[in-house]
């Protein structure tokens, strides 16, 4: 079972967004020869995810959600193949640490703006350490990103001085948002409403495989 981990201390990154998107790419992985089944959690009391999980039709690809027995912790569900966190703002320290020791990749939306960047510069520190002494997988996501924009240039600046690495840019669009009042994803709807935000996504495809 491979688990992902979607964090960022910030509030309002994005994490939401990255996480339920991650959770639709995979389960269409092998929906149909039903080779991936996926669970989406939340490790965040807003409980974002499971309210975006009841909103998500039947006819669309499964994800499930924990499996929670009286008296009993919360566990992904038998024969979950993917497992998808998402996390809390304010993640660090011995929670942090202990989600990394169950987690085979960290993704980490931020955004474009400079209040969100030094509001984030510890976290990354924090990860570098990790991905160091611990050889964790991390990866950077771009969130509502204008590559046009001069924010764009000092963000990629930015992320290159964390040493860590950016896996693709989230355009800045309201495709996000409507699909998420449906609990979809980009990947539940046709491909040509959509295309340019499946081709940013192709590199997160590429960097979990």
């Amino acid at each position: 079972m491979k688990v992902y981990l979607v964090a960022n201390p910030k509030g309002g990154a994005g994490k939401s967004t990255v996480a339920t998107n991650l959770a639709g790419m995979l389960a269409h992985r092998g929906w149909r020869d039903g080779s991936t089944r996926v669970m989406l959690g939340d490790v965040d009391r807003q409980q974002s995810s499971r309210y975006w999980l009841e909103r998500r039709p039947s006819s669309a690809a499964p994800i499930t959600n924990w499996e929670i027995a009286p008296g009993q912790p919360a566990k992904p569900p038998r024969s979950t193949t993917h497992v998808v966190l998402d996390t809390p703002a304010g993640l660090h320290g011995d929670k942090l640490k202990s989600l990394l020791k169950q987690s085979d990749y960290v993704l980490v939306p931020v955004q474009p703006s400079m209040f969100d960047l030094l509001a984030t510069r510890a976290f990354f520190n924090e990860l570098a350490e990790l991905k160091a002494a611990r050889g964790v997988d991390v990866g950077i996501v771009g969130v509502r990103v204008d590559e046009r924009t001069r924010a764009a240039e000092q963000f990629h600046r930015f992320i290159e001085s964390t040493g860590l690495p950016l896996v693709t840019c989230l355009r800045d669009t309201q495709v996000y948002v409507q699909l998420a009042a449906h609990g979809l994803t980009v990947f539940d709807v046709a491909a040509h409403r959509v295309e340019k935000d499946r081709a940013q996504w192709a590199a997160i495809d590429e960097a979990l495989v």
